[in-house]
């Protein structure tokens, strides 16, 4: 994936990382992608073989594809997954609103450098321990004058490897036999933060933030929504109401939680936005 070299070793990996085409076709040529991972290398494979192999649906059939850059050291999916949500979406971003549209003569890629600059100046952003590593030289971009990365964001170069420590062969088998997919980002997900569909027949299993944002982007005509309504299961179709599946989630349909149990989830959301 990188230009040779020690790879360095990182403990807890959740990056967000840019992808770039370098498919002969002008069509698709110079084309980027966003996208969030616990494991880089597995997904720029999964991109590159396609939906079939895990690959996101926008990268089908459009590459090859090659991960230039990916921005990691946060401290848990949910940050990297609003980092990325912000990224891919500057224009609806309310931290962003001075970066722009893109303009008719910028390249996609260059924007997408362009808005990365502004993210890592701007909270909350702009406090984490972010690394800004280039995973191919070759596409590598100086920031511009006055807007590089703050000092305590070291810019890295070369390959990655995410590293997990176990405690003992007992656990590491545990954790093999209950390791599950997210059908939406293609990334493992935590016993904690498993969302289900209220069909019992379904095999929907998904990221509590992944499963919010697909139903918030398909309720994209209603105005700007801080949390979902209710949309369409990715799996089997049905209509979800939000709610249910909060109080499904914490293991509870009374009408005296669903206050708390929202409220919960608003704070886990609204600063996606």
């Amino acid at each position: 994936m990188g230009d040779g070299g020690d790879v360095d070793l990182v403990e807890d990996f959740y990056g967000v990382y840019l992808l770039y085409s370098t498919n002969p076709n002008p069509r698709y040529r110079g084309r980027t992608y966003i996208g969030y991972t616990v494991d880089p290398n597995r997904r720029i494979k999964q991109h590159n073989r396609g939906t079939k192999a895990g690959g996101a649906y926008k990268t089908s059939n459009k590459g090859p594809w090659v991960m230039v850059l990916i921005v990691h050291g946060f401290p848990n999916d949910i940050s990297a997954l609003r980092f990325e949500w912000a990224w891919q979406h500057p224009e609806k971003s309310r931290r962003l609103r001075e970066v722009g549209k893109k303009k008719s003569s910028e390249l996609r890629y260059n924007f997408s450098l362009r808005v990365l600059s502004h993210m890592l100046r701007t909270r909350p952003w702009s406090r984490l321990p972010l690394t800004i590593r280039w995973l191919q030289q070759e596409y590598m971009r100086e920031f511009p004058p006055g807007m590089e990365p703050p000092v305590h964001m070291p810019v890295a170069y070369g390959p990655v490897k995410p590293t997990r420590v176990k405690t003992d062969v007992s656990q590491e088998a545990d954790e093999v036999e209950v390791e599950e997919i997210c059908v939406i980002c293609q990334d493992s997900i935590k016993k904690t933060d498993i969302m289900r569909c209220l069909s019992p027949s379904c095999v929907l299993v998904a990221h509590v933030i992944c499963l919010a944002k697909r139903v918030l982007d398909s309720e994209s005509g209603s105005g700007v929504m801080l949390l979902p309504l209710e949309g369409e299961c990715p799996s089997c179709g049905i209509t979800l109401l939000w709610g249910d599946l909060v109080r499904q989630k914490r293991g509870c349909y009374q009408h005296q939680h669903q206050s708390e149990g929202d409220n919960h989830w608003a704070d886990t959301l609204t600063q996606a936005t």
